[in-house]
């Protein structure tokens, strides 16, 4: 338990003067974005947004998987989401290295094979990013009403790029 003490009190202050509670889960700006895991991505404030203001999927790539597909859906049909956007980013390690060389340093990192590992690879960021605009439109659980774009994230200067 000791491993976790740390972030327990940080917890602890962060929860003396909350005043975040009693939100109802819905999009109040009616946004959700799909972006990546990396921490250099602050997606509320890279935006202007607020807690509550937007619904977050967050993945290796910011990729569309079908775990990002079911959480848009909902999204859209029960927490008020009627914009979308799809925000991969700049010097992204799933766009500038390989699925070997990700397996090769997992592996050793690990201390075991890791060559049976799917880490999802992205060979063309702007491409990859067209097809998973493209993905969320064309889905028959998401309206023609709900506008998708597809931006990239620069993580040295903090602007949003629109591609799609």
């Amino acid at each position: 338990m000791a491993d976790f003490d740390d972030l327990i009190a940080a917890n602890r202050d962060f929860a003396a003067d909350f005043d975040l509670g009693g939100f109802d889960g819905v999009a109040h700006a009616g946004i959700a974005i799909v972006t990546c895991m990396d921490s250099r991505i602050d997606p509320l404030r890279m935006m202007g947004l607020q807690h509550g203001d937007a619904k977050i999927f967050r993945n290796p790539g910011g990729r569309v998987t079908p775990q990002a597909l079911e959480a848009l859906v909902l999204g859209v049909h029960l927490l008020g989401v009627d914009r979308i956007l799809i925000v991969p980013h700049t010097r992204c390690a799933m766009a500038t290295h390989s699925e070997a060389e990700l397996r090769r340093q997992v592996s050793e990192s690990a201390g075991t094979d890791a060559s049976w590992q799917h880490f999802g690879v992205i060979e063309d960021q702007l491409t990859a990013l067209g097809q998973d605009v493209a993905t969320v439109r064309s889905h028959p659980l998401i309206p023609d009403r709900v506008r998708v774009g597809g931006f990239v994230y620069d993580v040295d200067t903090g602007l949003l790029h629109q591609h799609v």
